[in-house]
C-alpha cells in the first residue's frame, strides 16, 4: 500500500493560525470534524487524546516536522491530516532537550488496533526528512492540496504488511569512527545518555560498537583479573591510564565486533524483541551489505511499538 493512499485533500489545511502545539491540534481536529461526521461525533475526545499524548512525549521529529496522533477505542477508521503553516511554532523534538520549529504536521487519528498504521505513516514521514528533503521544501510551498498528494504520489513510498526493523530504527544517530578518541566518546556516551553507539568506517560499513563495557575496561590493569583482593587499590588508581590517555588514545583497537547485535532492514518485529528479551541484548543495529543504517535500542520497542 502507498502511503499517498492514505490522504484525502479534504484533509490537507494550508491556513492554519495556531500559535503553539495545543492550538495546532484544536484547530486541525475542528477541520477534519467540518468533513467527517465519525470525527464530529467525538471531536472532543479525540482533541483531548491528541493533546495528552503530546503532553506526555513531544510528537517533534526535527526537520520542522511533528507528528501528533492519537488511538481511539471503537474509532474503526485511520485519518491522516495534514498542516502547511506561515509562521512556525515552537516545540520540542521528542524526546530531547533539544527545540525546533514546526512548520509541517502530519496529524494521524486512528483506532486503537491500527498501531502499525501509525508506525508505517511515522516511518515513511521521518524517511522523507532524512532522504527526500528536497521534495518537502516543494510540499511546504505548495498551498494546494491536489498537487501537495501529487508530489506525495511522486515519492512513491511503500507500505508492507509487516512492522520490520526500518520501521523503528532511529536513523539519526551519528556513528562513531575508529579515530574517535576514548575522552570524544565517553562525552557522546554521557550527553546522549546511551550505552553504546555504532562504528563504521568512511563510507559508512558497519565495524562494530564501542560501549561503556569498552571503556571502563580499558582503565582496568590487566593484573586485576589474577587478584583475589582488591581491597588493597585505593580509589582511582585502576584507571590512571585512562585518565593520562583519554584525550589521546583512539578506539581503532577497542571497538567490540559481534554478529548478535546485527540485523538487516527486513527483520520482522517479533524476531528484534526474541532477540533482545531471550539474548539480554540491548542495542541492535540495522546493516545491508555492510552498511549501517541505524539502531535500535529496547526503548525504541517502547516508545514506537508498546507505546504509539
Amino acid at each position: 500500500m502507498k502511503f499517498s493512499s492514505y490522504l484525502d485533500p479534504n484533509f490537507i489545511f494550508t491556513d492554519l493560525k495556531g500559535k503553539n502545539p495545543e492550538e495546532i491540534i484544536v484547530e486541525m481536529v475542528e477541520k477534519i470534524a467540518e468533513k467527517d461526521k465519525k470525527v464530529k461525533a467525538s471531536q472532543v475526545i479525540i482533541q483531548e487524546a491528541i493533546i495528552r499524548r503530546e503532553r506526555e512525549i513531544s510528537t517533534g521529529i526535527g526537520s520542522g516536522i511533528a507528528i501528533p496522533h492519537a488511538r481511539i477505542e471503537n474509532f474503526n477508521d485511520f485519518i491522516v491530516a495534514i498542516g502547511l503553516l506561515d509562521n512556525p511554532i515552537e516545540s520540542e523534538i521528542a524526546a530531547t532537550n533539544k527545540s525546533d520549529k514546526v512548520d509541517l504536521v502530519f496529524l494521524i487519528i486512528s483506532d486503537v488496533l491500527k498501531n502499525k498504521n501509525i508506525l508505517k505513516v511515522m516511518s515513511a514521514v521521518s524517511k522523507l526528512a532524512l532522504k527526500q528533503g528536497e521534495l518537502l521544501e516543494k510540499i511546504r510551498k505548495e498551498r494546494n492540496p491536489k498537487k501537495i498528494i501529487e508530489y506525495f504520489q511522486a515519492a512513491n513510498i511503500e507500505f508492507e504488511h509487516k512492522i520490520v526493523a526500518e520501521d523503528v530504527l532511529s536513523p539519526d544517530i551519528k556513528p562513531a569512527t575508529p579515530d574517535n578518541t576514548l575522552e570524544e566518546i565517553a562525552k557522546r556516551l554521557i550527553l546522549e545518555e546511551t550505552s553504546g553507539l555504532p562504528v563504521v568506517d568512511k563510507n559508512g560499513k558497519f565495524l562494530g560498537e564501542i560501549t561503556e563495557r569498552e571503556l571502563i575496561d580499558y582503565g582496568m590493569p590487566e593484573y586485576l583479573s589474577l587478584m583475589g583482593d582488591l581491597n588493597f587499590l585505593t580509589v582511582g588508581e585502576p584507571f590512571e591510564e585512562y585518565l593520562v590517555n583519554e584525550s589521546k588514545v583512539t578506539i581503532k583497537n577497542l571497538y567490540r565486533i559481534s554478529n548478535d547485535i546485527i540485523i538487516d532492514r527486513k527483520t520482522p518485529i517479533m524476531e528484534i524483541c526474541f532477540i533482545m528479551v531471550n539474548k539480554g541484548i540491548t542495542r541492535l543495529y540495522v546493516v545491508d551489505d555492510g552498511k549501517y543504517y541505524g539502531m535500535i535500542k529496547r526503548s525504541d520497542i517502547i516508545k514506537k511499538v508498546l507505546h504509539i
